[in-house]
Formats: structure tokens, C-alpha cells, sequence
């Protein structure tokens, strides 16, 4: 990583897909894709056709004979769906996946890494979620084949990771421990994952280059359990704030709101740098750090440079829809583009960042209009069953629901289902038939609080920005 200063973040459900991390590795930094959903994303892409045929370029250089044939047969749709006709569904993750499930997610995390990386030799990282674990095994091994340069995992405690990367790099079986909740004393409930066994009885395990580790953290102490505690070597930190777009970890101190209801975070929020640059490992900061100046500040703190999110979601690269990026970029250059943390949203329990936009699903009317359903499950939750197996549950799932699988009532208040709206945002609505008549999913939009400082990338008397923009303005 030496010289490069910036990592674009990984965003969203595919906000930070290939076509921007290979645009920001082209420029000599890391780009970034995000790892989240991707078994979904590529399966509503080929039903809307692969009009470019990039997916199906990909697909042809998957390693392993057979999967990747299965996986095109299964989902694509030669010209593309109608508009109106709705998505086939991917599976589901569960702690079970296997055939299909687990091909879906290696299938598509290979895809996303192969044509970030293709035709250069910069460097590219991959992003995911310590919060969705049941997804991280098949997706870290399919990221793997591509040659993925660096990992990088945050909201949580991702301790077992490195040691994950280090066996799956010698084609050995994975297993991580997975939350569940109401498991009781002594039970134990294991993810896992056998690269030979996924190749199959005619092909060995591949040996693959171990990508680098840095861990999203917001605590030094943190930073210390990690560098100390980890079953492999933790290559280095991005050290996020609050201010960041996205989760963000809740306040360490009395868990309070402010005037707008949003959590409210305080000086002991605020990451002990000189304890992180004592672990004598490589960090970046992240959150209100695209500018300059906070580059200069985070270069003069020791850091090795910043990540950068929201400057680089709304430039022309992403794969936030055209007509929505617009949207918010006109607000922030007329000063009205507004974000709030928002306590409830996330089936998580994590605060939220949300932009608050028209007709999107950060509006009161539209949310409470929309008929609940959960049908892609990337945030549900693993629970015991009364019977000792395991059952699924997301607190955005219709209420009744919920409630018979143990949940409770007030966990359920303003809990959005971020995984639908999220596709959404990129294009991939789903629609569907409901009581109420056919229904199609609403976006919601995350960003940092420096959305409203985008007009500061655009060019001159010109509307929109690129990747390119962004980088030459933080080196400026």
C-alpha cells in the first residue's frame, strides 16, 4: 500500500461495485468493492440481461468446471426481463447453505474481484460485514479466486477472520462461530465451509494468495483485542467515526438523542489515536475525512491515509441509479441535502445513517404504506427454536411473523428492510404482488455527513463527477 493514501469505502449493497474500484485502482488507490448481497446482485443483473455482457466475461473464467454454468442457466434471461415482471429470488442465506446457495455467493464474489482487478495491476479489496456472518465463508473463498489484494470487515468484532484467510489460502476446511440468539449454555453454532468439497472430487483445493486484513474499528480498544486477540495477523485499521455513512457503532456512553432523535456521541467516542499508532500497524481514518485537509491532518496523526465513502457514491461510477444520484447531488449543491442517524431503521440495532430524499423509503407515507416482507435475509437474525434448531427472524418482516418466531413487539418499530431498499437504490427493485396491489420496492440512501459538501468535487459548470474527480481533489 505504499502510496496509496486513499480507500474508497465499500458501500452499500453494490453501490461500490467493480466498474468504481477498478476506476479508483486505475488511479493508484484501493478501490474497493462491497461484498454484501453480491449472490443477489448478480442474480437480478443477468435477469436484467447483461446487456454488456461483463457478467458472462466473468463467468467464463470461474476455475471450477460446472458452477458457474449452473449459476448462468439458473438466472439469465437473454434481453432481459420486462420491467414489470419480478425478480426470481436467490437463496437465502442459512447456516445449511450448500448446492446452489453457496455457489450463488462464490460465484459472485468471484465475479465482482475478477473485473475490479481485470486489465491492471493496482490493488483491490473487498468489504463485508462482521454483523452478516452466515454469507462470509463462500464469499471470502470466492473473492479468494479472484486474487483479492486486501479484506476489509467491520461492524463487529471479526477476531476469527485472519485465521479464516490463512487456512482458506491453503484450500482447508473454514468454520466460524455464528450468533445465536437464545442459544443456550454450552451450544455451539458453527458456518462452515470445505474448499474441496466445493470444487469437488476431481479437482484439489486451490492454493491461493492470503490477502491482507484490516479490520473497520471505532475504539482503540478494540484496535488492541484485535491486534492481540486474533487467531492470524491483522494487517493493519481503518478507524471510523461516527460520521461515517452506513452502521455506525453505537455510543459507548448513556444512549441518548438529540433534538432530531438521533444517538448522540460524545468525546469518549472518539478513537485514542496514540494508543492505535502504538500497536505499530498501518490505519487509516475514516468518516468527514474527504478533504485535503483531513488527509494532511490524518497523514500528520500518523495514519497512512483516509477512507473516503461518500465523495466516491455519488460520483458517476457507482452503480447508485442515475436518477437518484442526481437527486442527491442536487440537494447537496443547493445546500438542502439533510442525513439522519436514524436509531431505528436497521433490523441490526445499529444506528443508520439515512438521506432523507422524496418518495424514497425514508419518507413516513412510504414506509408505513409498504406492505412488510422479507425475502432476500441477508440481516436476519439466527435463533434457537424451542425444538433446539435453528429458525430466522428479522425484526422488518411483518410483525405477526416475528412475534410467533419469539421476537418482540417494540423491536419491530421503524425497522426498515434495508436489504430490499438497498437493492433498490442500485437499479434492482424488486416488484411484487401484495393485497394492497403490485408493489415496488423503494430506495434508501446512506451517506456520511459530508454529503452536503459535495459541490466542492463538481467541475466547473458542469453537473456531475467522476472517481477521477474526487481522488484529484484529495491529492490536491
Amino acid at each position: 500500500m505504499v502510496g496509496r493514501k486513499i480507500i474508497q469505502g465499500g458501500m452499500g449493497v453494490g453501490v461500490s461495485d467493480w466498474r468504481l474500484a477498478r476506476a479508483v485502482s486505475q488511479l493508484g488507490q484501493m478501490g474497493v468493492v462491497s461484498g454484501t448481497g453480491l449472490g443477489v446482485v448478480l442474480a437480478r443483473r443477468l435477469q436484467q440481461g447483461d446487456p454488456d455482457g461483463h457478467l458472462r466475461r466473468a463467468l467464463a473464467h470461474f476455475p471450477i468446471p460446472g458452477v458457474a454454468a449452473r449459476v448462468r442457466e439458473r438466472f439469465f434471461v437473454p434481453g432481459g426481463k420486462a420491467d414489470d415482471q419480478p425478480f426470481n429470488l436467490a437463496p437465502m442465506p442459512n447456516l445449511q447453505s450448500d448446492g446452489l446457495a453457496a455457489e450463488m455467493i462464490v460465484v459472485a464474489n468471484f465475479v465482482e474481484v475478477y473485473l475490479a482487478k481485470e486489465g491492471h495491476d493496482g490493488v483491490v479489496g473487498a468489504n463485508y460485514l462482521e454483523k452478516v456472518q452466515i454469507p462470509t465463508l463462500p464469499s471470502l473463498f470466492g473473492a479468494m479466486l479472484a486474487g483479492v489484494d486486501y479484506v476489509l470487515m467491520g461492524a463487529g468484532i471479526p477476531r476469527f477472520i485472519p485465521g479464516i484467510l490463512d487456512r482458506l489460502a491453503l484450500g482447508l476446511p473454514v468454520e466460524l462461530k455464528t450468533d445465536v440468539h437464545d442459544a443456550q449454555a454450552g451450544e455451539t453454532y458453527l458456518s462452515q465451509f470445505d474448499p474441496a468439497k466445493f470444487c469437488g472430487p476431481t479437482l484439489p483445493a486451490p492454493t491461493l494468495r492470503r490477502p491482507k486484513f484490516l479490520a473497520i474499528i471505532s475504539s482503540a480498544t478494540l484496535a488492541m483485542t484485535l491486534a492481540r486477540k486474533s487467531n492470524g495477523k491483522v494487517d493493519g485499521f481503518i478507524v471510523e467515526g461516527a460520521t461515517a455513512g452506513g452502521h455506525n457503532a453505537p455510543p459507548r456512553g448513556p444512549q441518548e438523542l438529540n433534538d432530531r432523535g438521533e444517538p448522540q456521541y460524545h468525546l469518549r467516542d472518539e478513537a485514542n489515536l496514540e494508543k492505535i499508532r502504538a500497536l505499530d500497524l498501518p490505519f487509516w481514518l475514516a468518516g468527514g475525512c474527504a478533504s485535503p485537509e483531513k488527509l494532511a491532518e490524518a497523514l500528520a496523526a500518523g495514519a497512512s491515509g483516509i477512507q473516503v465513502g461518500t465523495a466516491f457514491a455519488f460520483c458517476d461510477e457507482s452503480s447508485i441509479e442515475a436518477k437518484i444520484k442526481q437527486q442527491v447531488r442536487e440537494l447537496a449543491r443547493a445546500g438542502h441535502a439533510d442525513v439522519f442517524t436514524d436509531p431505528l431503521a436497521s433490523p441490526t440495532g445499529f444506528p443508520f445513517k439515512v438521506v432523507r430524499l422524496a418518495e424514497s423509503m425514508s419518507e413516513p407515507e412510504f414506509y408505513e404504506r409498504r406492505t412488510r416482507i422479507c425475502d432476500v435475509g441477508y440481516l436476519r437474525q439466527a435463533y434457537r427454536r424451542p425444538d433446539g434448531k435453528v429458525g430466522y427472524r428479522c425484526a422488518a418482516e411483518p410483525e405477526e411473523q416475528y412475534l410467533k418466531k419469539g421476537g418482540q413487539r417494540a423491536d419491530t418499530v421503524g425497522r426498515k428492510c434495508i436489504c430490499n431498499a438497498l437493492f433498490a437504490t442500485i437499479g434492482l427493485a424488486q416488484t411484487k404482488a401484495t393485497p394492497e396491489g403490485l408493489q415496488t420496492e423503494r430506495c434508501l440512501i446512506t451517506a456520511g455527513n459530508d454529503v452536503t459538501d459535495l459541490a466542492r468535487l463538481f467541475p466547473a459548470g458542469q453537473s456531475s463527477y467522476t472517481a477521477a474527480d474526487v481522488v484529484t481533489y484529495l491529492l490536491s
